[in-house]
């Protein structure tokens, strides 16, 4: 394969996955595969799909590099695929295809809002300290960067925690996180 043509797949491979995160219920479903791998068949049922759409969205993420196979069973005569998402399968495909442009993550950051806000509709808020922040801040580049290292690792960890929906003693959460530098002119467009 030659130079120019590993460039285009990682083009067609880069479209894919942006077009797989840009849809909502891709989303539920890369949550949903963190815990453990599923067929289609059981994310159907899960989040209230069926089988062909919930086939059809999981061929999608699986186009574009989110979700692995993790095995096969027979099913009634048939072969079900499991998928799974995989955190570190992730970072290594994203560090694969180099970084995203800012086009891809405000479009990837959009569908993450409109997430956060049909998962708020289904919220309960326990009493206790909230857990939210919003803010444009200045702080040193250093301090920055291990910040964001260290919120990273504690999403890591988290992923890395999850369980299988509905397994007894656990809690349904939603966890949404976004941190980015902002543009040169800063708040109230001046310099």
């Amino acid at each position: 394969m030659s130079l120019g043509d590993d460039r285009v797949d990682r083009g067609a491979e880069e479209k894919a996955a942006l077009r797989a995160m840009a849809h909502p219920v891709r989303l539920r479903m890369m949550s949903l595969l963190t815990a453990a791998p599923m067929t289609a068949a059981e994310v159907a049922r899960e989040l209230g799909l069926t089988h062909a759409n919930a086939s059809y969205h999981l061929r999608n993420l699986l186009a574009g590099g989110l979700i692995v196979i993790d095995g096969e069973e027979k099913i009634r005569g048939g072969v079900a695929k499991r998928y799974r998402y995989d955190v570190g399968h992730d970072k290594q495909q994203q560090a694969r295809r180099g970084p995203p442009t800012d086009e891809q993550l405000r479009l990837e950051f959009s569908a993450f809002a409109h997430e956060l806000i049909r998962r708020t509709r289904e919220a309960h808020f326990p009493p206790g300290p909230k857990l939210l922040a919003d803010a444009e801040l200045w702080v040193d580049p250093d301090k920055w960067q291990e910040i964001r290292e260290r919120v990273g690792k504690a999403l890591v960890e988290l992923h890395e925690a999850a369980r299988p929906p509905r397994t007894p003693g656990t809690i349904h959460t939603s966890t949404t996180a976004a941190m980015f530098e902002m543009g040169q002119l800063g708040m109230g467009g001046r310099e």
